[in-house]
């Protein structure tokens, strides 16, 4: 036969044991929850180096197009510093 005290003992043992297994299974659930968020965002950020990715894709066009440009202010310079001249003669 178990004392009073015994008994008290055991109660408080299983009661503190019931705590723990309670506050183990809302940390696994908490960890279950968490990583799920993280899931979701590994794949957010995934998608964003894809399109990152696809949208520098095409970078070797950049000196390409930057020649052009610079073509093309060329050409306006140059027709520009002709229309000052031009006007330039008539006004006088």
């Amino acid at each position: 036969m178990l004392t009073s005290t015994d008994e008290t003992l055991w109660w408080v043992a299983i009661i503190a044991g019931f705590v723990v297994v309670l506050a183990v299974a809302a940390l696994l659930s908490l960890l279950i929850y968490l990583v799920k968020i993280i899931d979701r965002n590994v794949v957010t950020v995934g998608d964003t180096l894809k399109s990152a990715a696809a949208n520098t894709a095409n970078t070797t066009l950049i000196p390409e197009t930057a020649n052009r440009v610079d073509a093309v202010l060329g050409e306006g310079l140059e027709h520009h510093l002709f229309l000052g001249r031009a006007l330039g003669k008539v006004k006088s």
